[in-house]
């Protein structure tokens, strides 16, 4: 019999693992979030926007219109829908995965838990991090500014690890 207990599992936006996914084909590696995930964790990278097909390198996105329209900031091309249906098919795969969390990529249109939107100045959460919070109310979030605080750190490990239980 085996003693090996399962490493909780946390969703991660793919470029703060250091992927190069992002809209210049760079990555935002993260130290901070690579050494909480250690080996006490297994990390599940999601890249809402590679993932829907975006490819890498695009064209930056924001949100426009409300808080609702994700746009090209260049052409103008909705990528709304696309992103819905995205959101729609990833949630269930990762209700399936049974997360314990979730560390966003600060200020993503689609990663954001905090995004600024240009036309009013507001903030908002990015259209994957909104429904993701939606969908999983009682599943732990932060992003990577957010962790470099001790004590928010320690809340969200403890909240991983109530989930866990």
């Amino acid at each position: 019999m085996s003693s090996a207990r399962t490493k909780p599992k946390v969703g991660v936006s793919s470029c703060l693992l250091g992927q190069a996914v992002r809209y210049n084909g760079g990555h935002k590696r993260n130290q901070t979030v690579i050494d909480l995930l250690g080996d006490e964790f297994e990390a599940v990278p999601v890249c809402p926007e590679v993932e829907m097909g975006m490819g890498t390198p695009r064209e930056p996105v924001h949100i426009l219109s409300g808080n609702e329209r994700l746009v090209g900031v260049d052409s103008g091309k909705d990528w709304t829908e696309a992103m819905h249906s995205f959101n729609s098919e990833k949630l269930e795969e990762l209700a399936r995965l049974n997360l314990s969390g979730f560390i966003f990529k600060t200020r993503s249109p689609s990663c954001g838990i905090q995004a600024v939107d240009p036309e009013t100045s507001e903030t908002t959460s990015g259209l994957f991090a909104r429904a993701f919070t939606k969908h999983f109310p009682n599943i732990p979030v932060i992003d990577e500014e957010q962790l470099q605080d001790k004590y928010s750190r320690g809340k969200f490990i403890t909240r991983i690890m109530k989930q866990v239980k």
